[in-house]
C-alpha cells in the first residue's frame, strides 16, 4: 500500500526499572518468554507491511535491539534500525528520522503494543478517507489480576484507570476531540467551529489511543518543523491536528488568521448557517469545503477496534504483570505456542520435582529444574531457572537464568534475570532487578530491589 511503517520502541524506560536494565531495554522485554518487539513484528507482518524502520532511543539500546533482530528476523522482514537521543520523545524521534521517510503514508507503531488488531485496516481506512491522521482506538484493558489471593480487593498498589475523553462524529469515523484524563481538571474545552460543523459530538471515555496512527507525511513533517516544541504525538501532535483540522491543509500563518478573522467575521456566519442546515451528511469535511472556504481541509480520522479485539501497551509494570497473564491466559492464540491438554506450557527439557504441580494459564521455560513439592499458579518461569522445593509463585513473572532458594513464596512479583532469592524469601508484589541478591529469610512487600 505504499506505507512506510515507523516503530517506536524507547530505550531504557524510566517507568519500567528496575525490569529494564542496560541488558535489556524496553523492547526486549519478555512477554511469555518472547520480547515484546516480536509481537510487534508478526502483526505487521501479518498485514504483508514487511519494510520497517524501528526507532530506539539511546545508541547502546539500539545495538541490543539491533542484534536481536538480526538474528530473529532476517530472512521474514526487512528492518532498518535507526538510533536517536534519549529522552526526546515520540515527535522528537520522528524528527531526528525525517530524512528517512519518503512515502505518501506513514504507519507509525509502538514498540510495546501486544496485540491482535491488524494494522492493515488502520492503514485501509487511512486511505479510504484520504485523511490527514488516523488514529486506531479500542476498548480500555481491564487492569490486575485476575486471582488476586490473600489481598483481595484491598491491593493497594493497584492506580484507577487514567482514561482518554474522546469526542467522536456521529458517523464514528470522525475525530473531533482528544484528551486525557490528567489533562482535564475541571473543565472540558471543545473548539467551537468543529462542534458547529459537526452538528453533534458523542463522548466517549470507554476507549483508549492504542498509539497506531497513519499519517499524511507532508502533514506531519509541516506540524513537526512548524512546532519544534512538541514532544509526544499523542499529546501534542494529534490534539492539535484535531482542534485545526477545519484549517486549510497547507497551515496558514497564525497571524494572518487573525488578523483576517475581523474582516471574515459576516463569511463566516453565513459558512456556518450552511453548514448547520447540511450537519447531517456523512462528512463533516465536505460541507465545510463547500462552503466559502474555498480550500481543502484536512481530516482526522478514526479506526475503531471490534471490543473483541486484544490491544495492550506495555507501559507500566502492571502492564507488564497483565500482558504476560493474559498472554499464557485469555488471550494465549497470541503467544504462538501451542498448549498442553492442562491449558499450560511445559518446555519439554524442564524438569519438575515429585508432588509438584503447574497449574493452568502457566509457562515454564527450556531448562528450567523445579524442586519438590513446589506450586506454581497463573505465573511464567523462563529458561534455565533453579527453582528449589516447597516454593510458591503465584501471579508471577520469573525471568531467564533466575535462582530461587528453598521456602520461598512470591506473589504477583517480577524477578528479573540472574537474579537470586535465597531461602525463605517471602515476596508480595515486589520487583527484583537483574543479577539482585535477597537474603535469606526475609518478608517484603511492595518493595523495588535494585542497586542504587
Amino acid at each position: 500500500m505504499d506505507f512506510q511503517v515507523v516503530i517506536l520502541a524507547g530505550g531504557f524506560s524510566s517507568n519500567l526499572q528496575p525490569l529494564v536494565s542496560k541488558e535489556v531495554p524496553k523492547a526486549l522485554l519478555p512477554v511469555a518468554n518472547r520480547p515484546v518487539l516480536s509481537y510487534v513484528l508478526d502483526l505487521l507482518e501479518s498485514s504483508n507491511l514487511k519494510d520497517l524502520i524501528v526507532v530506539v532511543e539511546g545508541e547502546d539500546a539500539a545495538l541490543k535491539v539491533g542484534g536481536w533482530i538480526s538474528s530473529a528476523c532476517v530472512d521474514r522482514l526487512h528492518v532498518e534500525v535507526a538510533a536517536v537521543a534519549e529522552n526526546v520523545g515520540t515527535a522528537g524521534a520522528l524528527r531526528a528520522i525525517a530524512h528517512h521517510l519518503t512515502a505518501k503514508d506513514i504507519l507509525i507503531v509502538s514498540g510495546d503494543i501486544v496485540s491482535d488488531v491488524s494494522p492493515g485496516a488502520v492503514a485501509a481506512t487511512h486511505r479510504r478517507h484520504d485523511a490527514s491522521v488516523t488514529a486506531m482506538l479500542c476498548a480500555e484493558p481491564v487492569s490486575g489480576p485476575s486471582e488476586s489471593g490473600v489481598a483481595g480487593g484491598k491491593d493497594k498498589t493497584k492506580k484507577p484507570a487514567c482514561y482518554d475523553i474522546i469526542g467522536l462524529d456521529s458517523s464514528k469515523q470522525f475525530l473531533l476531540h482528544i484528551a486525557t484524563a490528567a489533562e482535564i481538571k475541571k473543565d472540558t474545552r471543545i473548539k467551537k467551529s468543529i462542534l458547529c460543523a459537526a452538528g453533534k459530538m458523542e463522548i466517549r471515555s470507554d476507549l483508549m489511543d492504542s498509539h497506531i496512527y497513519a499519517f499524511k507525511r507532508s502533514v506531519l513533517q509541516k506540524v513537526l518543523d512548524q512546532k519544534p516544541t512538541f514532544r509526544s504525538l499523542k499529546q501534542d501532535v494529534l490534539p492539535y491536528l484535531v482542534r485545526t483540522q477545519l484549517r486549510s491543509e497547507v497551515f496558514p500563518d497564525e497571524k494572518t488568521v487573525e488578523d483576517n478573522g475581523k474582516n471574515n467575521m459576516q463569511n463566516n456566519e453565513v459558512v456556518l448557517s450552511q453548514i448547520l442546515s447540511n450537519a447531517s451528511l456523512p462528512s463533516f469535511h465536505q460541507v465545510y469545503e463547500s462552503g466559502l472556504n474555498s480550500r481543502k481541509t484536512y481530516k482526522c480520522c478514526v479506526y475503531i477496534a471490534d471490543e473483541s479485539k486484544y490491544c495492550v501497551r506495555l507501559n507500566s509494570i502492571q502492564a507488564f504483570m497483565d500482558v504476560n497473564r493474559d498472554v499464557i491466559g485469555d488471550a494465549n492464540h497470541l503467544s504462538g505456542y501451542t498448549f498442553s491438554s492442562h491449558h499450560n506450557i511445559v518446555h519439554p527439557s524442564a524438569e519438575l520435582g515429585s508432588k509438584t504441580t503447574v497449574g493452568p494459564h502457566c509457562m515454564l521455560g527450556e531448562g528450567s529444574q523445579v524442586g519438590d513439592k513446589c506450586s506454581v499458579k497463573r505465573s511464567v518461569i523462563g529458561r534455565h531457572c533453579r527453582i528449589g522445593s516447597n516454593v510458591k509463585v503465584v501471579n508471577s513473572v520469573v525471568m531467564d537464568h533466575a535462582t530461587i532458594g528453598d521456602g520461598c513464596s512470591i506473589q504477583g512479583s517480577v524477578i528479573c534475570s540472574n537474579a537470586q532469592l535465597q531461602e525463605r524469601v517471602a515476596l508480595r508484589d515486589c520487583q527484583v532487578e537483574a543479577g539482585y541478591v535477597v537474603y535469606a529469610g526475609g518478608e517484603h512487600k511492595g518493595e523495588t530491589f535494585a542497586r542504587k
